[in-house]
């Protein structure tokens, strides 16, 4: 049976606070401490190189996204947990993938340890696989199963979805290849390789990716943004700064792509969301960015309400400018790419042929 709106928001919301409960509970990074992971060997560099090294082992067992996130977060957890040393680095991460998948794929997706190793090309033995497997299961407690950035970008996406449906009908309506969790999912798994954001949390993370992009989409992103920080319970600095770190690394990804490089777009998701309802411009709650906003009537007196929530806009708005303007005086590594100059979403895959 279908659920009706406010019983879906309803459960999206019970889901969302699970999620939020399991990574305030098991939530760990890795510190950084002159150039590598605090007590141990482990480089910046090599941390870095194993994670990319999971993404391809991921996709060549075939596993799904979540498996790669699930194995980045138990790493990770463990690095922030014990004193690893470097030589061990690869068979921990391959091992954290391992696990992974003996919680999201089904049985029959999952090859055995000595075929997956073998298509890994690592020259570790099963039993060494397994001895790893122990001493992880038994530092992390036997609890593995935490929330990842991804988890949150399905729930996210399902609460758009759910509160406004005008969404995707926007972004269908400008003809761009955004407003998919696939898309952000991609964006995900980018940002996890990148160690300036290892401490953002994956409900931050997450979060920060999905404003990039509704900021470009609606002239309305603000109050959208709002309702998802008030349900997420996160701290409005800690967010700015984990959006101004993703919308920098993501733009430095755009930029190294080659000029001449071609892209496929697939317009089966404009004749998708054609296809949902009424044209764009008939969607209540949607403004073209040429249109002027609606101004305020000054006749009718403001309720309490609307004025503690007008206090509440302009206050976060203080708080955005003066970290930004705090980032715009130091040293933050910018590389000269602004949001004018570059979309928030992903570019889509060259086409290989």
């Amino acid at each position: 049976m279908k659920l009706c709106g406010s019983e879906e928001s309803q459960r999206l919301m019970r889901l969302l606070e699970d999620a939020l409960a399991r990574e305030a509970r098991l939530w760990k990074a890795p510190v950084l401490e002159n150039d590598q992971i605090q007590g141990s060997d482990i480089s910046l560099i090599q941390y870095q190189e194993v994670i990319l090294w999971l993404r391809e082992m991921n996709a060549a067992f075939q596993f799904c996204q979540e498996t790669y996130a699930l194995g980045v977060c138990v790493l990770n957890r463990l690095l922030a947990t014990v004193k690893a040393q470097a030589k061990y680095l690869k068979c921990i991460a391959i091992t954290t993938l391992i696990l992974a998948a003996k919680i999201n794929e089904e049985d029959e997706v999952i090859a055995s340890v000595k075929d997956l190793l073998a298509q890994s090309g690592c020259s570790f033995s099963t039993a060494e696989i397994l001895r790893m497997e122990r001493i992880i299961l038994d530092k992390l407690q036997w609890d593995l199963y935490t929330s990842t950035p991804i988890d949150f970008v399905h729930i996210f996406h399902a609460l758009l979805l759910s509160d406004h449906p005008y969404l995707p009908l926007l972004a269908a309506a400008q003809k761009r290849p955004c407003f998919q969790a696939e898309l952000w999912t991609r964006q995900v798994q980018h940002c996890m390789a990148c160690h300036q954001l290892w401490q953002c949390k994956g409900s931050t993370l997450a979060l920060a990716i999905i404003t990039l992009e509704l900021e470009t989409l609606t002239p309305d992103w603000f109050s959208v943004f709002i309702e998802l920080l008030n349900k997420a319970q996160i701290e409005s600095s800690e967010f700015i700064r984990c959006k101004e770190m993703v919308d920098e690394y993501l733009s430095s990804l755009r930029v190294s792509l080659p000029a001449n490089a071609v892209y496929i777009f697939n317009s089966t998701y404009v004749t998708k969301y054609r296809s949902l309802g009424p044209e764009p411009k008939q969607v209540a709650g949607w403004y073209p960015k040429d249109r002027p906003r609606r101004k305020r009537s000054g006749h009718r007196p403001r309720s309490r309400r609307e004025r503690e929530a007008d206090e509440y806009y302009d206050g976060f708005r203080c708080l955005y400018d003066g970290i930004a303007s705090e980032g715009s005086h130091g040293d933050s590594g910018n590389v000269g790419v602004t949001n004018q100059d570059v979309s928030s979403c992903p570019p889509l895959q060259p086409h290989e042929g």
